[in-house]
């Protein structure tokens, strides 16, 4: 591998990064739906283009401490669009600032060990002069009982977006 573009991104403070080929699309923070009882993960769910499309809290799967935020700091969240993460429908991951997208040399990536990085889901170090960026396994940040679950959530809330947009 000669070189790799990378999405640069924020969670409370920790600095850290996706394969751009993982990406969709960067968007910026919409009205999430958040209907009773979702799991703390959830942040909740937004319409792109007659779709429910739900936004995980990365911060929340992480185990990241987060400071109190007012409505004026989630203006400028972002979520990051990407496919995979759970079977046949896109997932956005809510971050709290979208930074960059850069080109990385294989000489500045370093493999980690999987215990204890961010719940296993880091794959490599990158050195961005002298920091060090957590690069993400998109395929590491669910695991198989999650996805069916996140899975579930998104169809009983795609069937809520369906049955209010058939009575419009």
């Amino acid at each position: 591998m000669a070189s790799l573009q990378i999405v640069l991104f924020d969670i409370c403070g920790t600095e850290c990064a996706l394969r751009r080929d993982a990406v969709r699309e960067l968007l910026p923070l919409p009205h999430l739906r958040r209907p009773p009882s979702l799991p703390a993960p959830v942040a909740g769910f937004f319409n792109l283009g007659g779709s429910a499309v739900p936004a995980v809290r990365l911060d929340v799967l992480f185990g990241l401490p987060r400071e109190e935020t007012s409505s004026e700091t989630d203006l400028y969240r972002h979520l990051i669009l990407v496919e995979g993460l759970t079977p046949d429908l896109p997932t956005a991951l809510l971050v709290d600032r979208v930074e960059d997208v850069k080109t990385v040399s294989a000489s500045q990536l370093f493999p980690v060990r999987e215990e204890g990085t961010l719940n296993g889901c880091v794959e490599a170090e990158i050195d961005l002069d002298g920091r060090l960026v957590h690069l993400l396994s998109l395929e590491r940040i669910l695991m198989a009982g999650e996805r069916r679950a996140l899975s579930e959530l998104n169809r009983q809330a795609q069937s809520r977006l369906d049955t209010w947009s058939a009575t419009a």
